[in-house]
């Protein structure tokens, strides 16, 4: 090789180093906001796809809903008590309202949610109904701002609808059970809450300090859910059990929950989601039903067919040409977070 091309090849690589060294979480602290921001996004693409895989475990062995009760409980006692040992204060007054919805639409209801539809649907199949959320984040805010939607837009709709169709033709029978059914309800919900959740979270964030905020959300989500699963323990559906009967399996998932699945990817999401525009983070979207579907399939050898693989490709494409029509969003303003 002439000595001009070997250089220009190591300068090559060595800018490619350059650029791969900025996301090494050795030195990410040194960086600036937009590359801590994406490599928050990366956490939550890898962490919140595993999510599927702990709770659908979890759920073998337990009621969906006391499990995310006791995972949220867990994990909002871990942010409330940093919080208030650092001299923080609780909220105050209108502070509450905001609280309590976003504990209502993120986590009673759409974290809730979806872990219960996994006890019905593989976490692969669950991820993938997940991947909607963008495509209601776009929908939902077009009508709340009356903006008309673009051509490219609608095109990526139809898609996530076929996609969704292929996906599901592999299944015709399993609608005809009604607990199938049932499950895709819910996960569907639960899809729907979120991007409300989402929105809602990027208009009020800089109201409260939104890393508190979310860990009261969490206790007070996980302390309706816990008291829900007692109060109707008679339910063949979520009949509670005693917690000293509840499986070292479910306690693992539960550990693996709190410390990735919430406190780790909750804190990367709302940096990432104060940081980059809301579409840009919705592209977790992408990738979590992908992590979800391969682990599900090499660890726990979840189904894995054609249809599976190619309608979930299908809705990613659809989301990918929502967003990718939605583009150019200006980067929000960063919310005081009084010193995390």
């Amino acid at each position: 090789m002439p000595r001009f091309d070997l250089y220009k090849t190591f300068s090559t690589t060595g800018e490619v180093l350059k650029q791969l060294s900025l996301f090494n979480p050795l030195t990410i602290r040194k960086k600036g906001t937009r590359v801590k921001a994406i490599f928050s996004l990366a956490l939550v693409c890898f962490f919140w796809g595993t999510s599927w895989i702990a709770s659908r475990q979890g759920v073998r062995f337990m009621p969906a809903l006391q499990m995310a009760g006791i995972r949220q409980t867990i994990a909002g006692l871990c942010f409330v008590i940093f919080f208030i040992s650092r001299g923080h204060s609780l909220p105050r007054g209108k502070e509450w309202i905001t609280v309590i919805i976003l504990s209502f639409l993120n986590f009673t209801l759409s974290n809730g949610l979806s872990t219960w539809g996994l006890k019905f649907v593989s976490a692969g199949l669950g991820s993938i109904m997940g991947s909607m959320f963008p495509l209601w984040l776009v929908v939902i805010g077009l009508f709340l701002s009356g903006t008309r939607i673009p051509a490219r837009a609608i095109g990526g709709l139809l898609l996530g609808f076929a996609g969704i169709c292929i996906i599901f033709y592999d299944h015709l029978d399993d609608f005809l059970k009604p607990e199938f059914r049932f499950g895709l309800l819910i996960s569907l919900i639960a899809t729907f809450t979120w991007a409300l959740g989402t929105l809602y979270t990027k208009k009020k964030a800089i109201s409260y300090n939104p890393y508190f905020s979310l860990g009261l959300q969490m206790l007070l989500s996980g302390f309706f859910l816990t008291l829900f699963t007692q109060l109707t323990n008679s339910s063949n559906v979520q009949a509670a059990v005693p917690f000293l009967s509840i499986p070292w399996q479910s306690w693992l998932a539960i550990a693996y929950l709190v410390i990735f699945g919430s406190v780790v990817s909750f804190v990367a999401y709302l940096f990432a989601l104060q940081n980059l525009p809301t579409t840009q983070v919705s592209l977790y979207a992408y990738v979590n039903p992908v992590v979800a579907v391969l682990l599900g399939w090499l660890l726990f050898h979840e189904e894995m067919t054609v249809f599976i693989a190619i309608g979930g490709a299908v809705v990613l494409c659809g989301v990918f040409l929502v967003n990718k029509a939605f583009r150019g969003l200006p980067v929000p303003e960063q919310p005081e977070a009084e010193g995390i």
